[in-house]
């Protein structure tokens, strides 16, 4: 029995990231339901911006929406299992936004998570997989949990027993300003915090949470020997904003994951934010002052999608390590 009481704790409904007009989520899991993908689409093209901080990423086509590169709008990303045998399943969605017309050379940045050991054996996403989130992609209510790329996502890795988590997402519209969501595939080597205490991470063979965090600089001695894993996140705004300012605000919402991961961005984490501007939005607020304001709440809406996903994943167990 897995003592606490995070299995009564309430997840706040706070919205998703099909709060965004314009943005589309699909999922869609292997027969197993032990892997997947999630697409995030934007059929009227976004500016897009990317932050890389963990210390083993898996991404495609990041440097293309880094400031100073050409300005081409974005269509759709891919978040995926498979670790880099999941990052040739963009092909998938290419290949529907080209089919929809909506773009002849799309450009698919894309992000994996390290999902191997959950999967169990089970093929990696691929081009079939991703094509069909496409099709059943829709700016409906996101289901969070055991869905798409998080179907394989767990928390809680250097010491102890690691707990099953997912995906999760949450928006908010500030008062007078724009919307800012996110969506976050939640696949850390650390532990999942609420509140001032873990509600999901690595647990003790008696059931309690290890505190991977306190551990580690009591000197423990770790038996962790993988070497991949990763949270992996979109946040969303109306607003309008540039390439290089949205490249900012991706930056800005990573306090939102150090918040709600302890450790967080590890040399075994491969942490990507990618930011998508819809532009919609317009207000006296402009420059230093908009990214400021969302990238705030990029990091607030990021926190609770994190700790949605782990929640809502918990129907599920890990199994024996």
């Amino acid at each position: 029995m897995i003592k606490g009481n995070y299995r009564e704790m309430k997840i706040t409904n706070m919205g998703g990231l099909t709060d965004i007009p314009g943005i589309l989520v699909g999922n869609a899991e292997d027969k197993g339901g032990r892997t997947g993908c999630t697409v995030i689409l934007c059929p009227d093209g976004a500016v897009t911006g990317v932050d890389v901080s963990g210390g083993s990423p898996g991404t495609q086509n990041t440097d293309r929406i880094r400031p100073g590169t050409a300005e081409s709008p974005v269509h759709g990303i891919l978040l995926t299992g498979g670790s880099y045998f999941g990052l040739p399943a963009s092909g998938g969605v290419m290949r529907w936004l080209v089919e929809q017309g909506i773009d002849e050379l799309p450009l698919v940045p894309a992000a994996v998570i390290y999902d191997l050991p959950f999967a169990k054996g089970s093929p990696p996403p691929d081009a079939a997989l991703a094509y069909a989130a496409c099709r059943v992609a829709n700016a409906g209510p996101v289901q969070e949990g055991n869905v798409g790329a998080g179907a394989g996502a767990t928390a809680g890795k250097i010491y102890g027993k690691p707990m099953k988590s997912g995906l999760g997402t949450a928006s908010l519209h500030i008062p007078g300003g724009p919307v800012v969501a996110a969506l976050a595939v939640v696949n850390p080597v650390g532990d999942v915090w609420c509140g001032g205490r873990i509600v999901v991470g690595a647990l003790s063979p008696d059931g309690t949470f290890v505190n991977q965090t306190r551990a580690m600089l009591a000197g423990v001695p770790s038996p962790y020997s993988q070497t991949m894993n990763t949270t992996i996140a979109v946040v969303a705004t109306t607003a309008r904003i540039t390439k290089t300012e949205a490249n900012r605000v991706a930056t800005l919402a990573e306090d939102g994951m150090a918040r709600a991961i302890s450790p967080d961005h590890t040399q075994w984490d491969g942490d990507t934010i990618f930011c998508l501007a819809l532009g919609s939005y317009t207000s006296n607020l402009t420059g230093d002052e908009l990214v400021t304001l969302v990238g705030t709440a990029a990091a607030v809406v990021l926190e609770q999608a994190i700790i949605r996903g782990a929640l809502a994943a918990q129907s599920w167990t890990y199994g024996p390590r």
